[in-house]
């Protein structure tokens, strides 16, 4: 049989055998919407419980419009010429696009542009947030659970912000989308710490699809509750990059509406857990690196069993990322249950502790074989990974091990995709 794994920007075939148990899970097909332009526009002057965004403010006020940077595939440059329409009353001197970039490293120029368009960057000031100065950070409140939360000042200067985004399952925050544009996208990196740390990590309920008793997605909502008044303008999309819904207005609501959208599609139920799992991690441009590919192995790790093997494909064209402490983690332990040890005994967490601890915590059910032609074998073993050069052959040495009655189950979506098992 063939499928086609996302990964990169062109793709990659997967050749088995005929005659393999091979179970192919990928979210429900939902074809893309006939009038993407005319959709977004709608939801703007139909918003769900709010009024229509050109009313939200006015002409001398403040408006941030908030943006994901380069690891997500929000199509701005369909949704900015339409809501900057809306909002063409408002000098443009007067609106500010803010990129949410949480820990991530800031965007090249170039990154910039591929992303909202050259137009764009050129006509208004572009503000990307730096998690670690403290300086361009104020604080607006404090969560029920004690967290201190610290916004970007200058997005909690203005009159409106605007919260754009993609809404998709997200590992440990339930979906995206939503709240996350103010934190972790605007946040000082103490703050993000806290939210991420290794107790709210561990907590059951901090998982693909949940939002409601999340510990980690309830406290995204009430920061961005902090931020002052709020309109949201998120999509989903289909594993062609087509906008398939928008889900417009006020923050929670809108949101809401948009996770059930997702979830219908997304969840997918098997019956029993698989001896091997294929993963992708969604393709250009999430399966940028080895800290966003942890991802593939989440979605992956849902339905294999216990002592079984993930075999993810991702491009890395970013490597391994040296900004925080990702890569020093990985590369500093022994094993991953010795590092899940250590992140558990921190009296103080570091940046991408929850990355390093979720890809441990995988590694301790599974073996991990990666497939990249980007890193280097030495680059993978560092990582606490098994290199792979050729996935078809991979699966045969392990049939070889595990027999012929051995269950594969291939995500040509990754993280797209929220597997679960139902019995």
């Amino acid at each position: 049989m063939r499928t086609r794994l996302a990964y990169g920007r062109s793709g990659l075939d997967l050749d088995l055998p005929d005659g393999l148990p091979v179970h192919v899970v990928e979210p429900r097909y939902t074809p893309g919407l006939a009038d993407e332009a005319e959709a977004i526009r709608a939801a703007l002057r139909h918003p769900i419980s709010s009024e229509p965004l050109r009313e939200r403010a006015g002409p001398s006020e403040a408006v941030g419009i908030v943006v994901n940077d380069i690891t997500r595939a929000t199509p701005y440059r369909m949704i900015l010429p339409v809501l900057l329409d809306e909002l063409r009353h408002i000098p443009d001197d007067r609106i500010t696009l803010f990129v949410a970039t949480g820990t991530h490293r800031l965007n090249t120029t170039v990154e910039l542009g591929s992303m909202l368009g050259d137009e764009i960057i050129g006509r208004f000031r572009i503000v990307q947030n730096d998690a670690n100065d403290r300086d361009s950070h104020a604080w607006a409140g404090t969560t029920r659970s004690g967290n201190a939360v610290w916004l970007h000042q200058e997005l909690l200067n203005c009159d409106l912000r605007i919260l754009t985004g993609f809404i998709e399952p997200h590992f440990f925050a339930g979906l995206s989308g939503g709240g996350k544009a103010c934190m972790p996208g605007m946040a000082l990196l103490e703050t993000i710490l806290r939210n991420h740390g290794p107790a709210h990590i561990d907590d059951p309920r901090a998982t693909w699809g949940v939002i409601q008793g999340n510990p980690i997605g309830e406290e995204i909502r009430e920061a961005a509750r902090m931020a002052g008044p709020s309109f949201l303008l998120n999509v989903t999309m289909n594993r062609d990059k087509q906008i398939t819904g928008v889900f417009a207005g006020d923050p929670e609501q809108a949101h809401d509406r948009g996770c059930e959208s997702v979830q219908r599609t997304a969840m997918i139920p098997v019956d029993r857990p698989f001896d091997i799992v294929v993963t992708s991690n969604s393709g250009y441009p999430l399966d940028l690196n080895l800290y966003q590919a942890v991802k593939g192995m989440s979605a992956a790790a849902r339905i294999v069993r216990k002592g079984g093997a993930i075999i993810l494909a991702a491009d890395c064209w970013d490597g391994i990322p040296d900004h925080g402490q990702y890569k020093r983690l990985l590369y500093e332990a022994d094993s991953p249950t010795a590092l899940l040890k250590s992140i558990r005994s921190m009296r103080v967490p570091v940046q991408d502790v929850w990355q390093a601890q979720i890809h441990a915590s995988i590694c301790t059910k599974a073996d991990v074989h990666l497939f990249s032609r980007n890193l280097t074998d030495d680059q993978i073993t560092r990582a606490l990974l098994t290199p792979c050069r050729d996935i078809a052959a991979t699966i045969d040495r392990m049939l070889r091990n595990c027999g012929p009655d051995a269950r594969i189950a291939v995500l040509p979506e990754g993280p797209l995709t929220i597997p679960c098992v139902c019995a």
